[in-house]
């Protein structure tokens, strides 16, 4: 089981790897994580800083109702995101919300996914958009409607806005927002040029789905992401 102190840890390393894959906008973005054995508390980045800025010192704790119960720093708004979809998710312990630049300008395409690499297979059918609203996710009546449209997914597309991502861990929520984000790069380069006709059967998309979110898949490639972040910042 993941200790306090290697959940905050995990929350700083986050921070590092989303800023180095192109997933910080400034200060705008955050990332959560679940108190290990509290359920109903989350460590989450403070408003005003980076991705690539969160530490010790600075990381926020946030009851499920979205109060601040710990922490001096200025919170995010929209940390209602986190809330209600950790309210919704039992099974999630980590949420992520970004402002990638393909995955924003994929989103207002109105296309659907495909799965043209292994990350367009990850995320192929399973891509919830929500509309509701351009603006900030700043109550928990509209963070109760970014969750329901999450549903059971891993992500819901924030249109003319960005993405959230849940997961059961952060390694899987980090990886699986890099992922989603060259899956995107790629259907753009490809779609002016024009698609063939060839896709590969469902079951195969499946099972290459089922085999690309194993949980040691994750650790293995977040693990990688961490110390490519740190060694772009000669750390």
């Amino acid at each position: 089981m993941t200790s306090i102190a290697e959940a905050r840890q995990k929350l700083i390393d986050a921070g590092l790897v989303l800023e180095h894959q192109n997933h910080g906008d400034m200060t705008r973005g955050h990332v959560s994580i679940r108190v290990p054995g509290e359920p109903g508390l989350f460590f989450m980045k403070p408003h005003s800083i980076g991705f690539d800025e969160i530490t010790e010192e600075n990381i926020l704790t946030f009851n499920i109702e979205g109060e601040l119960v710990a922490g001096t720093a200025r919170p995010h708004s929209e940390r209602f995101i986190h809330s209600e979809i950790f309210r919704a998710r039992p099974d999630v312990n980590a949420v992520i919300h970004t402002h990638p630049i393909h995955t924003t300008a994929f989103i207002a395409t109105g296309r659907k996914m495909r799965a043209l690499n292994q990350g367009g297979a990850i995320f192929s059918g399973h891509l919830p958009v929500f509309k509701d609203t351009i603006d900030l996710i700043r109550t928990k009546a509209m963070g109760a409607a970014v969750a329901q449209c999450l549903g059971q997914e891993h992500a819901v597309l924030m249109h003319s806005h960005g993405v959230a991502m849940a997961a059961e861990t952060l390694e899987a929520a980090v990886v699986l927002c890099v992922m989603l984000e060259e899956a995107a790069r790629i259907q753009l380069l490809a779609e002016p040029i024009g698609f063939d006709d060839f896709a590969f059967p469902a079951d195969d998309v499946e099972k290459l789905r089922h085999n690309l979110t194993r949980v040691d898949q994750f650790e293995v490639n977040f693990n990688y992401l961490v110390r490519k972040a740190k060694r772009a910042r000669g750390a």
